[in-house]
């Protein structure tokens, strides 16, 4: 059955930010003792509290601070669309800075951003994308996705403080209206009560429509599980799909975000081991320059094949063999956020294989973060990029943000 973009967005409860205010931290330690999702949802205590947290998960803020006063667009005709991991928000200040005075980021028309804190102790209790969006004037579409039961993974362990609301989303911003803003459960490909780290929830795609001069288009801000099957996260991407064809009315459609694309089956960690201990028999050097920054050559095909075959393309959005985050030894929070769910023991291998086999030094780079479309063209003379400086001046997150010029195909103006 087609929907309307109001029938679809009906489905999760677009509101003000209270509705992600909850009581809920008391049962944290109780619920910690779970070893499972299944038994956790079977338990006296989360049957207790079960509507509560339906009812967070389930919410969708929407927020007005939009003004274009200032605004310079980056050409004429053209659209720009940044998407970014920000690494939870941490780094808020120097985030909203770069969004604000970075030559091409601040020229963007929309923001795809993943990864954001509401209410957690690392990122200092902080509504990040709210504040994002009062500081650069945008509108925003926040969605969470889980509540976390302890602080994090890794180093975040010993933030100051206790987490005050505990959520964790991804959003999307923009320069212009949102409309029918709603989110996407996406599947878990791995039980977020295992592992060190707990939580109750899972990925949710963030979708809204963008009322924007040169044309409407739906904008989707996609987070790809990290701990899963490359399988598990086309089987996400389809998801996504399914729902975008549903929407009615039709627009040109914009997909960006972090899809986790490693190469790696990490649903456990036994499975990264074997194949990382693959990729050492093909050559460490012929992963890193061939299969890591080109992950849709082989490794995780089927996804881009999936997109192939329902017409979105890619190939022309996005700066191919360009990555996206980038692996140092001697990185101790990743190697500490690692360390929650690889052996310790597996590091002196996968360090020993890097520095000795790759001639990097110790580092190697991954292709995370990806756009894709349909209905749109690349448009103007900037051509679709991975922004690298910005970590070579100062460590604002984990992932490079990507950008991309173009226009909705029906819409008039100058084109390249």
């Amino acid at each position: 059955m087609v929907k309307s973009a109001r029938e679809v967005a009906g489905s999760s409860s677009v509101s003000s930010a209270d509705a992600l205010d909850h009581d809920l931290a008391p049962y944290f330690p109780e619920l910690r003792k779970f070893s499972s999702t299944r038994k956790l949802e079977k338990s006296p205590v989360y049957l207790q509290i079960k509507p509560v947290v339906q009812r967070v998960l389930n919410s969708v803020v929407h927020g007005d601070f939009s003004t274009t006063t200032l605004f310079r667009p980056a050409h004429p005709g053209v659209i720009r669309a940044t998407a970014w991991n920000i690494e939870r928000g941490i780094r808020l200040e120097r985030v909203i800075a770069t969004l604000r005075e970075h030559p091409l980021l601040s020229r963007s028309d929309v923001f795809l951003l993943t990864e954001l804190d509401h209410g957690m102790a690392r990122s200092g209790n902080r509504p990040i994308a709210r504040e994002i969006a009062s500081a650069l004037g945008l509108q925003y579409v926040f969605a969470p996705c889980y509540i976390n039961l302890n602080k994090g993974s890794g180093l975040e362990i010993e933030a100051k403080g206790e987490n005050s609301l505990a959520l964790h989303g991804n959003a999307l911003f923009a320069r212009f209206p949102l409309l029918f803003g709603h989110s996407i459960a996406l599947p878990n490909g791995k039980d977020k009560m295992q592992g060190k780290e707990k939580r109750l929830g899972c990925q949710r795609a963030v979708v809204a429509l963008v009322d924007h001069p040169l044309g409407k288009f739906w904008a989707v801000s996609v987070h790809l599980d990290a701990h899963s099957t490359q399988r598990h996260r086309r089987d996400q991407m389809r998801i996504v799909l399914d729902h975008v064809e549903r929407l009615r009315p039709q627009h040109p459609v914009l997909i960006g975000g972090d899809w986790n694309t490693s190469t790696y089956n990490s649903k456990r960690a036994t499975y990264s081991i074997l194949g990382y201990c693959r990729r050492v028999a093909m050559g460490v050097q012929h992963v890193i320059k061939n299969h890591y920054p080109y992950p849709e050559s082989w490794f995780e095909r089927h996804l881009f094949r999936e997109l192939d075959r329902r017409g979105y393309i890619w190939r022309d959005l996005n700066e191919l063999g360009a990555c996206t985050l980038h692996y140092d030894v001697k990185d101790l929070a990743l190697n500490r956020n690692m360390g929650d769910w690889i052996p310790k023991w597996c590091f002196w291998f996968i360090n020993w294989a890097l520095e000795k086999n790759t001639g990097n030094e110790g580092r190697c780079s991954f292709k995370l973060d990806w756009f894709a479309g349909r209905g749109i063209v690349p448009s103007g003379p900037q051509k679709p990029m991975v922004v690298h400086d910005i970590r070579q001046k100062e460590h604002l997150s984990d992932h490079d943000p990507i950008i991309l010029d173009f226009r909705p195909s029906n819409a008039t103006g100058p084109h390249v």
